[in-house]
């Protein structure tokens, strides 16, 4: 199958490229980044468009390699932090990509399907336990008012024009080649050798914290929604939470320091108490979660200190 990926050189998208390609997809990638042939390559893409998600570059693709049977659209914003900073940046990346996307598609591709990678962020605050793709979103940052504007733009396509999406509501995601948020942060003041380390928080946020490997699996599995329903969500979580104080204790474990952790007690604006997935959906459909906690953050330690040296 000819298959696109937008931000196909992101932390998420170089994965998801790997591992479509390992299936035997013929993989194109459109996001920014300047990458050459051979770099192209190595990931698994058989090309690379560095630009924007606009008709242009969508019309030079499938007029050098065809029409896609699938997308992956994965573009977007990837911050709280820089959503409150540059909020129309992020509106940008988030929701005019997948309106220029959409639009595309029901003009060039009507057939093809979509698989949109949203985020846990558009359920806000006041969620304690699971949280069902049922509940109602109340965002409490730009960056999650902009994943559920993405939404609501592809079931308005699905609903209108009849094209098949899937959005996937991603947690937190971790793994090799992470390089910001906690994990890189924490790792970056390990190697400092710093003997303290002062987070925001409380420390007891709960997260569903998922490997990168599996949510890449997760992602090229998802089937297209059946002829009788053209729009679907799912959780993309494991429905196990790790506060931010395990996962630090973790990482400080696995890298063999004896840092002492504490917590300023000011937790950031947009950051819920608790975002952990009901994945009931996806145990239906059978989709197991292979990557231990420990076993992650071991891997990523060794990812950290490997580009490091």
């Amino acid at each position: 199958m000819i298959v696109w990926v937008t931000g196909a050189n992101g932390f998420i998208g170089r994965h998801l490229v790997h591992q479509l390609a390992g299936a035997g997809h013929a993989v194109h990638g459109v996001g920014h980044g300047a990458l050459d042939a051979t770099e192209a390559r190595q990931l698994g893409l058989r090309s690379w468009v560095n630009g924007e998600i606009d008709a242009a570059n969508l019309n030079a693709l499938a007029a050098a390699h065809g029409l896609p049977g699938r997308v992956f659209h994965l573009a977007g914003g990837s911050s709280v932090g820089v959503s409150i900073e540059r909020p129309f940046e992020d509106f940008s990346r988030t929701v005019a990509s997948t309106a220029r996307l959409l639009e595309w598609l029901r003009g060039s591709a009507p057939n093809c399907a979509v698989i949109a990678a949203s985020s846990a962020a558009v359920y806000g605050a006041d969620h304690f336990g699971p949280i069902a793709e049922s509940a109602v979103p109340t965002p409490m940052s730009p960056y999650g008012q902009h994943k559920s504007m993405m939404e609501q733009l592809c079931r308005s396509y699905a609903q209108s024009f009849g094209i098949r999406c899937t959005v996937v509501r991603l947690f937190s995601v971790y793994g090799p080649n992470l390089r910001k948020q906690l994990l890189f942060d924490i790792c970056s003041r390990l190697q400092a050798r710093e003997q303290e380390l002062t987070l925001g928080g409380t420390g007891n946020e709960i997260r569903d914290w998922t490997d990168v490997r599996d949510v890449a699996r997760l992602l090229a599995s998802v089937a297209e929604p059946s002829s009788q329903e053209t729009f679907r969500i799912i959780n993309g979580g494991s429905g196990r939470g790790t506060s931010v104080a395990d996962i630090a204790a973790g990482l400080i474990r696995q890298w063999g320091s004896k840092t002492v952790v504490r917590y300023s007690g000011i937790s950031r604006p947009g950051d819920p108490a608790s975002l952990l997935a009901d994945d009931a959906m996806l145990r239906r459909v059978g989709f197991d979660w292979r990557i231990p906690l420990d076993q992650g953050l071991a891997d990523y330690v060794t990812w950290f200190k490997g580009q490091a040296s």
